[in-house]
């Protein structure tokens, strides 16, 4: 096995690479490829055979819509659409050809991580921090959620739309009520708002335990909305232990981590970034006090039951 082709793609550093499975030239071998890298953008080169054995690597444009380092990126079975994940947590789906952004998906709550496209059918998946896996069911330049592996869609429940608590109805066992809750119009705002005597008097459900259910559920989601207000900002959390720092420091990739965490880190041999798998240029820690102070700030804002601010 040898290199055929060595291109310097993004000045701080590549995270993801995919290839269209699609021929752009049937003449020349000409395929399209797209990198993803920590400068948050995504190019699209053309892959070209050369003689002698070899290739020719060009950049045929460069896609934005992140304003944090991109993760992944993948191509679509018919090479004309292109998705990408980012440190700040959104998907993006471009249009290849153009560099046009179709759509932002923002149901993720940490960094989006791995994307991926089913080779035959129209569907994608995206994989994040977060724990979360999400598929998404898309037609030509028009997306729409799917199957999600989390119970709710993960924006503010008070700005769900209709379809979305009509999904959520489905997830749980009340599909006979969407229709319901359609004709009266209830967004995320209204479902919060449900009592007993408004799901029998005014949406006119009879039975009392579907009545029993939706309200169930609607304790569930007010639980969920409480432990949302109180998670950790992506930024407070240590790359390397997804834990809340204590004693931040910045390592000479920029980047910020648990003091300790990046001391083993180092103590192991492992010379490269954690975040960007680049050799570290020096191995000193410096501490983050704005961060520390940042974190502190925040930890002062949370319920009595937080953890205290750090000493």
């Amino acid at each position: 096995m040898r290199c055929l082709y060595n291109e310097k793609a993004h000045d701080l550093g590549v995270t993801c690479c995919d290839f269209s499975s699609q021929l752009v030239s049937g003449d020349k071998q000409e395929f399209q490829m797209a990198s993803s890298g920590q400068d948050n953008i995504i190019k699209i080169w053309l892959v070209s055979s050369a003689d002698p054995i070899g290739i020719e690597l060009k950049c045929k444009c460069t896609l934005s819509g992140h304003t944090a380092p991109v993760l992944a990126c993948a191509f679509s079975s018919d090479g004309q659409t292109v998705v990408s994940g980012s440190v700040d947590k959104t998907v993006v789906i471009f249009e290849a050809n153009t560099g046009n952004i179709l759509h932002t998906l923002t149901q993720h709550t940490r960094y989006v991580t791995t994307c991926a496209f089913a080779p035959d059918i129209p569907l994608f998946a995206t994989g994040s921090m977060d724990k979360c896996v999400n598929v998404w069911q898309f037609e030509p330049k028009q997306f729409y959620t799917g199957t999600t592996l989390r119970e709710s869609p993960n924006k503010s429940i008070e700005n769900w739309s209709e379809e979305d608590v009509s999904i959520w109805l489905c997830k749980h066992g009340l599909k006979d009520l969407v229709e319901i809750f359609k004709k009266n119009n209830i967004d995320g705002k209204e479902l919060l708002s449900l009592t007993k005597e408004s799901l029998a008097d005014d949406l006119k459900i009879e039975s009392l335990g579907l009545r029993s259910k939706v309200l169930r559920n609607i304790e569930e989601l007010q639980i969920e909305m409480q432990s949302t207000c109180e998670a950790v900002p992506d930024e407070f959390l240590c790359p390397i232990t997804k834990e809340l720092m204590k004693e931040p420091v910045i390592a000479a990739d920029g980047y910020s981590y648990e003091k300790e965490a990046m001391e083993n880190w180092i103590i192991n041999k492992r010379r490269s970034s954690p975040m960007t798998n680049l050799p570290l240029q020096r191995l000193g820690l410096t501490p983050n006090r704005t961060l520390k102070m940042a974190i502190n700030r925040w930890l002062e804002s949370q319920p009595t039951h937080s953890p205290k601010p750090l000493s």
